[in-house]
């Protein structure tokens, strides 16, 4: 079964390399917490704000073999023009056998998760 595993993180600053070691981060931190190899990620869906040149996640999701980048904004986490610091959202697809409740969803220190109704909530670091 193919599961859903969301995560995000913020950016202190608008530069290449930082936005892609950030990305990496994550990336690596939500398979890790899940325990999945990286071989059973089906795709990679990456949002940002304006501030935050998508194609630099791109360019770290192009580091790591076999992985799909798939350039989409979802319309719940559209960003409210200067609502959000530097954001990078990613829902991540993975082949498990988990159900969707044992699956966990991934925020850094600092993230901002954007719901629905475009409020925002702040998530402790793991």
């Amino acid at each position: 079964m193919i599961r859903g595993i969301r995560g995000a993180t913020t950016i202190e600053k608008n530069e290449a390399n930082e936005i892609i070691d950030a990305t990496e981060e994550l990336l690596r931190e939500m398979i890790r917490a899940n325990d999945v190899k990286a071989s059973d990620v089906a795709s990679v869906l990456i949002s940002a704000t304006e501030d935050v040149t998508a194609a630099f996640p791109a360019q770290a999701l192009r580091r790591i073999e076999g992985w799909t980048y798939v350039p989409v904004m979802c319309m719940q986490e559209i960003p409210v023009p200067h609502s959000l610091p530097r954001c990078i959202r990613v829902m991540m697809t993975v082949h498990t056998t988990k159900a969707q409740e044992e699956i966990a969803h991934i925020y850094l220190r600092n993230a901002v998760q954007l719901r629905p109704d475009l409020s925002l909530t702040r998530k402790k670091e793991l």
